[in-house]
């Protein structure tokens, strides 16, 4: 029994032992396996890899590789639309003759054009060609000079008038192609292409009839424009209105200014109907733009803003605003400079509105209510 007793360990703990054993060689087994199917997903995912790779140069390499191509008939079928809705506009003051461009313009079933108010300011004698060579008299209905905007009447066969499409120029951005059609010196229809090179910019008009007021929320363009080109339209690439060209800078290189179409949706209504627009708000607070060195040398907390230097006598700022206040926001909105004070005024208010100004005023910032007034009359 014991001989038999003992057999039966020796049979179990070499059972035990076999088992052990097979336990190790499957477990070598199955990491051989494993690590076979390992190294081939890894030779799969590398493959992979380097063909994402490869695809991902090809990628690159056409990316570097595309060119746009434009239809290269664009701009001679947006001239040939427009081309007749241009005017050559001619007058006399003194012994001189001027001269600028215009456009026609379907306002609500009246065909008016539409030219600068420096083009025909203290003329007589105006006219205007239509590009078949077909000159009329012609009648001022409306002037704002303080957006050198005129609109003129002209007693032609209806046959002459072409009318172009005015749209809202808010979603113009910079670097956006546009297109000046006009007579520079007198080159009748010319047409000139460049891009939308800033926006918001302020301009100063001669001082006989703009009274020194800033003309706001230009456009600047890189189209060439050249004395003659003033009162022209300023298209985007479908050949829609998005402007009327008014300014160059003398002795610049590719630096014109054009009023955005919106200024003359909002104002032609007005300059048909009454023959003037009253609708420029007014805060008479003259000054000059914040800088680092002025900031510095007054020990402002900001560099930017307008910081007023006269508070006009009965104004609308009269008792409200300070000399050496800062303005630095109106209604909320960011302002860095006269641009940005001169376009919100200009874009966003009217007169007899309340405009919450935030300013600095010696080191506290403050917000003060003020009632726009509305511009003075422009000289006459």
């Amino acid at each position: 029994m014991r001989k038999s007793k003992g057999y039966s360990k020796a049979s179990a703990s070499l059972l035990a032992l076999l088992f052990a054993a097979g336990l190790l060689i499957g477990g070598l087994v199955s990491f051989y396996i494993n690590f076979q199917e390992i190294n081939s997903l890894s030779a799969e995912v590398a493959a992979l890899q380097s063909q994402v790779s490869a695809l991902q140069g090809g990628q690159n390499v056409t990316y570097q590789n595309i060119t746009v191509y434009q239809n290269p008939t664009a701009l001679a079928e947006i001239y040939s639309s427009v081309r007749d809705s241009v005017v050559l506009v001619q007058g006399t003051t003194g012994s001189e003759t001027v001269q600028g461009s215009g456009f026609v313009y379907n306002f609500s079933n009246r065909i008016v054009l539409i030219t600068n108010y420096h083009v025909v300011y203290d003329t007589t004698d105006l006219s205007v060609t239509f590009s078949n060579g077909n000159g009329y008299a012609a009648t001022v209905l409306g002037t704002d000079p303080y957006a050198d905007l005129a609109v003129l009447s002209v007693d032609a066969a209806a046959g002459e008038f072409k009318p172009v499409e005015i749209v809202s120029s808010s979603t113009l951005r910079v670097g956006e192609p546009v297109i000046a059609i006009g007579n520079p010196y007198g080159l009748v229809g010319s047409l000139t292409t460049g891009v939308v090179s800033a926006l918001g910019r302020t301009i100063t008009e001669e001082e006989e009839y703009a009274g020194g007021f800033a003309i706001a929320n230009i456009i600047q363009t890189s189209a060439p424009i050249n004395p003659g080109n003033s009162g022209g339209p300023l298209l985007n690439v479908v050949g829609k209105v998005v402007g009327i060209t008014t300014a160059i800078v003398s002795d610049s290189q590719g630096l014109g200014f054009a009023i955005p179409s919106n200024t003359i949706l909002r104002e032609i209504s007005a300059l048909i109907t009454t023959g003037t627009y009253s609708g420029h708000s007014y805060l008479g607070v003259p000054g000059h733009d914040m800088s680092y060195d002025i900031a510095q040398e007054i020990g402002a907390s900001v560099t930017y803003g307008w910081r007023i230097a006269t508070v006009t006598t009965g104004g609308p700022s009269d008792g409200r605003l300070q000399v050496n206040d800062i303005i630095i926001a109106m209604n909320g909105t960011l302002i860095k400079n006269n641009d940005d004070l001169a376009s919100y005024l200009e874009e966003k208010t009217l007169p007899t509105e309340h405009l919450v100004l935030t300013v600095v005023r010696d080191s506290s910032i403050v917000d003060v209510d003020v009632v726009l007034g509305t511009r003075p009359p422009p000289p006459t």
